[in-house]
């Protein structure tokens, strides 16, 4: 493992100010990597070898001149439901997709911040489930066991980051696929408050339940992405007041009060929390008291939120399929929740709008008497590879729900959420579990996922089989 590797991306951004290393040498050992598994992990979409080289001799040119930028010269990747211009946007789908014009405003951003986008990764059609598998570009394999899913649906960052081929990458969370495979595959995943990083071209996706986060192995990489990324384009409808996660994570968190909470939210179909991803979660909750917070066991009131994420998830495909060059091209749970979105994109959306403002009220109850709520991120170990590809409609709901019943709340309420490592289950199987807050409190989460990070340092154990590629760079 090179030590470029190893230090992430502050250390990388470290070292090229310091002159310890070239961007163009970062970029070419992260191409290298991601040319070496390929054919195993399966991790992009896109790879943009030879513009990414161009803008790494860029950015060298700009280091020696004197210039210094947070990022610049750093190599990143992002989901490939984001706009990168003179790159196609297929968001899973199959079928040649043209290239767009512009990036869309968080690529924008990461370039000010001076990154250089290496590639566009995998994800599932239109980010709807939690493995990333699909009949144009196969399975993205999970670095820490191949033969399972790294979740989705940004599974292809999660991969990314986990196996080491780039120090971080923007995702998007619209019912936990930020967080959902940054569990899986051992990573912090931050899905901030809704407008925090903007999703411009589009002032909201999917009925605003869908925000921009960040994947990386250390709190403070997930910051520095987070803060790179942060930040609205003028005409963005939700503009968040302005936080800095960075120096959030140098800070101490206080004592705090932490509600446990392992009731999974009320849904139609079944969901258990599996024993031994309990157990993860009770014994970092034994971590959280050991550092001096309070821990107690209390449930947010989430009563009915179900009836009001169903018509926002739904009505939101319904826009993309709209928007769809090759409609028939398309899964057919793909269109059947477009059926359904449409049946429910009139009364039923607004109505589940204008409910978000009481839930966060009733919801927002419990941060009365706790800080932060502190619950599993998905009630069982990542899936193998194809247990989800090929089931109906409503075959993969029900695993979808037994397997990821946590996470989607947080998306309706647009508050935000942090994934932490919470250990290995049966044989090695990465699990997670989420600090959840109300508005605007990623500062918060930020350091108290630092605090456990420091304790516990997760991000020093990596999967066992790692790129071979290094000898190939400059």
């Amino acid at each position: 493992m090179t030590a470029e590797r190893a230090a992430g991306l502050m250390g990388c951004a470290r070292a090229l100010a310091e002159g310890e290393v070239t961007s163009r040498a970062l970029v070419e050992q992260s191409l290298a990597r991601i040319g070496a598994t390929q054919g195993t992990l399966n991790a992009f979409r896109i790879v943009r070898a030879e513009a990414a080289l161009a803008e790494a001799d860029a950015a060298d040119r700009e280091l020696a001149a004197g210039g210094r930028r947070p990022l610049l010269g750093v190599p990143v990747a992002v989901k490939d439901d984001t706009d990168v211009a003179g790159e196609p946007t297929a968001f899973g789908c199959r079928g040649e997709h043209p290239p767009v014009a512009e990036d869309g405003e968080a690529v924008r951003r990461l370039r000010a911040a001076g990154a250089v986008v290496v590639g566009k990764t995998n994800t599932c059609e239109f980010g709807q489930w939690p493995f990333t598998e699909g009949p144009d570009f196969g399975a993205t394999r999970n670095p820490w066991h191949p033969d399972h899913t790294p979740g989705g649906s940004s599974g292809g960052s999660a991969a990314a980051v986990a196996a080491g081929l780039v120090p971080a990458a923007l995702g998007s969370d619209g019912a936990g696929s930020v967080r959902i495979p940054a569990s899986w595959t051992h990573l912090i995943g931050i899905k901030p408050q809704r407008g925090r990083i903007s999703t411009w071209p589009r002032p909201e996706s999917f009925q605003g339940i869908t925000v921009n986060g960040t994947l990386a192995r250390t709190v403070a990489d997930a910051a520095l992405l987070l803060d790179a990324a942060s930040g609205n384009h003028v005409r963005d409808p939700h503009q968040p007041p302005t936080i800095s996660a960075l120096e959030a994570a140098d800070r101490d968190p206080g004592r705090l009060r932490i509600a446990l909470s392992l009731k999974p939210p009320f849904t139609a179909l079944p969901a258990r929390l599996q024993p031994d991803v309990r157990a993860r979660i009770v014994q970092l909750a034994e971590k959280l008291a050991s550092l001096g917070h309070t821990v107690e066991e209390a449930d947010p009131a989430y009563g009915q939120i179900g009836l009001t994420f169903v018509p926002r998830a739904t009505a939101g495909i319904a826009e993309r399929v709209r928007e769809a060059p090759y409609p028939a091209l398309l899964d057919r749970r793909t269109l059947g929740a477009a059926r359904l979105g449409r049946l429910l994109g009139g009364p039923p959306l607004r109505l589940a709008r204008r409910a978000e403002s009481a839930l966060h009220r009733r919801i927002g109850a419990l941060f009365s008497s706790y800080d932060v709520v502190l619950a599993p991120t998905t009630a069982a170990p990542p899936p193998r590879i194809g247990a989800l590809l090929q089931l109906n409609g409503l075959a993969t709901d029900r695993a979808m729900i037994a397997a990821c019943p946590y996470a989607w709340p947080w998306n309706v309420l647009g508050w935000p959420g942090v994934n932490v490592p919470a250990g290995f289950v049966g044989e090695g199987l990465p699990v997670g579990a989420q600090l959840l807050g109300p508005a605007n409190s990623e500062p918060l989460l930020v350091s108290l996922a630092a605090q456990l990070e420091a304790d516990l340092r997760w991000h020093e154990r990596w999967p066992p089989v790692q790129p071979v590629a290094d000898s190939t760079a400059a």
